[in-house]
């Protein structure tokens, strides 16, 4: 059996053929007259021939080397992009084909990048078209990895050649909602790792919508705060790109309106407050994340020392209490929104966002005598005992302000008898403090102060 009989049938059995490693073997003769009928396919058989060059290079080692030997990216490339019009379903099978040969080595990957970059990938990501967007983000990545992997990274964040085909892709991902990890590596290499998220985060700004934030913006954002809250040990954060995403959260917070409650978790619709939000929750994972080199600072100390948690607490002291708190304050004075401790506070413009503040400072003080006496010493003590307690607008807001506290009392004596003493000033912390649920009380074994959720005794 051979492609060359032309026949539909016969291609549409070496198709069901190739799909097996049993089958993929001992075809590449039939791999090399299909590269060599490419340029004068038309549309059908070329999209039957695609396919089955897609199956014979799974995995199999010896077609893989033919592929190369016989300039086999830059022929699907040229056969692909010699029709004015390209359908999805053919540029689809020849982005598998070309992933399926980037897979196998570094010298597959720097042929298929010969071949595609950047015109050929600039066609491929402009036609907008979710069924192309997962193998053109599966070459893109593969090509990107690797042993050769930087200096294609590199020639794909340049602002001319490759950022537009970034942006193209990243567009037509955020218009079809796609997860897939292909764009998800792809983003967090380019972003974090080689150091422009700016640079990417500015080019999706639209003509018309300079200095504004849009759907391309949130889906960016998103994405990266998935890959790293979800990969945190497989990838690598760069001081540039926390710094990068701390300047971008102090701009959203001058833009947003935080007269108006939140009604909604992330996404809220409202790209302002997305920006702000995930931000806040990137910052949360980037002063978490680790770096398996113990020689590798952790970005969250370059955040510390450019003024991080004096910035946290001013928001979040900016903010109105809790409900809970709210609500013990309009019963004892019966002021309820009228009590003078809400004049001119701030309320949360998505559900969540209080915990969010609280849980980058839990993280921020995780271990770090510095944070702690820091937080001591701006009188950010009495208000991280505030966040310990339920608020409906605030989902696991005790939780994270529990450890938030535990992590402020660990190992910190000078902390520790601030909140004892401010536990015996009972006049001066009511009703904010006497009802949150917590007291300090003398460890028996130690006989030294510790926190106690009284709520659960």
């Amino acid at each position: 059996m051979s492609p060359s009989d032309d026949g539909e049938e016969t291609l549409a059995a070496l198709i069901e053929l190739s799909r097996t490693p049993e089958g993929r073997e001992g075809l590449t003769d039939v791999l090399i007259d299909t590269l060599f009928l490419l340029p004068a396919s038309p549309p059908r058989l070329l999209l039957l021939r695609l396919r089955l060059l897609r199956n014979l290079l799974a995995g199999d080692e010896l077609n893989h080397y033919a592929f190369i030997e016989h300039s086999g990216p830059a022929a699907v490339a040229a056969s692909v992009l010699s029709f004015p019009s390209l359908a999805p379903d053919v540029a689809r099978a020849a982005l598998q084909a070309l992933g399926n040969a980037a897979l196998a080595g570094e010298l597959h990957r720097d042929a298929v990048w010969q071949a595609l970059f950047p015109e050929a990938l600039r066609v491929f990501a402009g036609l907008r078209d979710q069924g192309v967007l997962d193998p053109l983000c599966m070459v893109l990545d593969t090509c990107c990895g690797g042993e050769g992997g930087r200096g294609r990274l590199q020639e794909l964040c340049h602002e001319e050649l490759g950022l537009p085909i970034l942006v193209q892709a990243v567009t037509t991902a955020s218009q079809v909602e796609h997860k897939e990890e292909w764009l998800e590596w792809l983003l967090f290499k380019v972003c974090a790792e080689e150091q422009k998220f700016e640079s990417l985060f500015y080019a999706l700004c639209s003509a018309n919508d300079v200095g504004e934030y849009n759907a391309k913006h949130i889906f960016l954002l998103d994405t990266l705060s998935r890959c790293l809250n979800s990969h945190p040990e497989e990838v690598t954060v760069s001081d540039s790109f926390a710094h990068d995403v701390f300047n971008l959260h102090k701009h959203a917070a001058e833009t947003v309106n935080f007269t108006y409650r939140g009604t909604s978790p992330l996404p809220t619709g409202h790209p302002a407050i997305d920006v702000l939000g995930y931000t806040l929750q990137l910052l949360r994972d980037i002063c978490a994340w680790e770096s398996t080199s113990a020689d590798t600072q952790r970005p969250v100390d370059s955040l510390l020392q450019a003024g991080f948690v004096k910035r946290l607490l001013r928001y979040l002291g900016e903010l109105e209490p809790p409900s809970t708190i709210r609500k013990s304050m309009a019963g004892a004075g019966g002021q309820g929104d009228n009590h003078p401790a809400l004049e001119n506070a701030k309320v949360c413009p998505y559900i969540g966002y209080r915990r969010d503040l609280v849980a980058v400072i839990a993280n921020c003080l995780h271990r770090r005598k510095k944070v702690q006496d820091e937080i001591r010493q701006l009188d950010g003590i009495m208000l991280l005992l505030q966040q310990c307690v339920i608020d409906e607008d605030n989902p696991y807001l005790r939780e994270w302000g529990l450890l938030a506290v535990k992590n402020l009392l660990e190992e910190n004596e000078e902390n520790q008898k601030e909140v004892s003493e401010l536990e015996m000033q009972k006049p001066v912390i009511t009703p904010e403090i006497a009802n949150i649920g917590l007291k300090v009380e003398i460890d028996k074994e130690t006989g030294r102060p510790k926190l106690v959720n009284t709520s659960d005794t």
